[in-house]
Order: structure tokens, then C-alpha cells, then sequence
């Protein structure tokens, strides 16, 4: 019986961290559809050019204020960040709250799994601005 119960037991850890890896996996293509709202301020692509925002290809792995030819605030030049996952979602749920006096007039995106999306979006675009193949 504790062996009947311990294998019950190991099998439901197991489809539980499946079901939350499911849960939690981000959608690139979602990605894409959200980030129509960045648009009116950030491009992206191989013919992309800074705008009210900087360009954003080859975001993830780059240090904060380092687009060249992009006017930053002081206080994303001086915030020590280098972009990956994390300090984007961070930065993109409280824009604000992650780098205090940055120029992004955005509040903020708030919902988990859209933030994840597209953030998996612009993961996959390289800093010549080409998606892979």
C-alpha cells in the first residue's frame, strides 16, 4: 500500500510540473500580436529605425542604452541592466517601478502571458533583425 501510494504520489508531481511547463510556455506567434501596441513606438526588422523608442532587435542579451543613435534617459543608461528574460518582464510589467526617470511613457503590461509572449517574440529576433529560419 505505501508503495501503491508513493508511485500516486510521484505521479501527480510529475503532471503537475507538466501542466504548470504547459501553462507557462510562451507563444512567439501570440508575441507578435501584442507587440502591435509597442509599434507606436519600438521596431523591429531588418529596415528598422529608432523612433520615440529605440529599435528593439537583438534586445535580449543587450545592455540597457546601447542603442546607437537612441537619445536615452539618464537612468536607463546609469540602471547596470543587461536585457534577458527576466529584467524584461520585470521592466515591462512596471516600466516605471523596474528603472525610476526612464523616458517609457507606457504603463506597463500586466497580464503574465501576454508579457511572456512577447517577450518570446522579440527573443527570437537577432540584432540584424531577422527572425530564424
Amino acid at each position: 500500500m505505501v508503495r501503491m501510494i508513493s508511485a500516486g504520489l510521484a505521479l501527480a508531481a510529475v503532471l503537475q510540473v507538466a501542466t504548470a511547463a504547459t501553462a507557462t510556455a510562451a507563444d512567439p506567434a501570440a508575441g507578435q500580436k501584442v507587440f502591435a501596441v509597442c509599434k507606436a513606438c519600438h521596431q523591429v526588422g531588418e529596415k528598422a529605425k529608432n523612433g520615440v523608442g529605440p529599435i528593439l532587435n537583438g534586445v535580449v542579451g543587450r545592455p540597457a542604452g546601447s542603442v546607437e543613435g537612441f537619445k536615452y534617459s539618464d537612468a536607463m543608461k546609469a540602471s547596470g541592466i543587461t536585457w534577458d528574460e527576466a529584467a524584461l518582464d520585470e521592466y515591462l510589467k512596471d516600466p516605471k517601478g523596474k528603472v525610476p526617470g526612464n523616458k517609457m511613457a507606457y504603463a506597463g503590461l500586466k497580464d503574465d502571458t501576454k508579457r511572456a509572449n512577447v517577450i518570446a517574440y522579440l527573443s527570437q529576433i537577432g540584432a540584424d533583425g531577422k527572425l530564424p529560419e
